[in-house]
């Protein structure tokens, strides 16, 4: 009996970790402002989707392109588009997310 407990102690605190692992996110930190956003020219509109528009994302000392892509709508929620934020000399990506 006592090692089931101890069992079902471990498992949690194991998926517990996996769990939390799972929702972190690296800090993307870039030490100039990105360039402009390019137009793209959004698809139509696609039932239970939504369109993330493309963005510059910072990778090995540069800025490169990331193009728009569909988000499958997630129900009573609405997407908020990531964005770069000025913090400090530096700029902070803030991922995009739903609320």
């Amino acid at each position: 009996m006592k090692l089931s407990g101890s069992l079902r102690f471990a498992a949690g605190c194991v998926a517990a970790l996996a769990a939390s692992a799972s929702f972190a996110q690296a800090v993307i930190v870039a030490p100039y402002a990105p360039p402009a956003p390019r137009v793209e020219v959004m698809p139509a509109p696609r039932a239970g989707y939504v369109w993330d528009q493309g963005h510059w994302h910072w990778r090995q000392g540069r800025y490169v392109w990331i193009p728009g892509h569909w988000q499958v709508v997630r129900v009573g929620y609405h997407w908020v588009p990531g964005h770069w934020a000025a913090r400090g000399p530096a700029w902070r990506w803030v991922p995009g997310h739903w609320a």
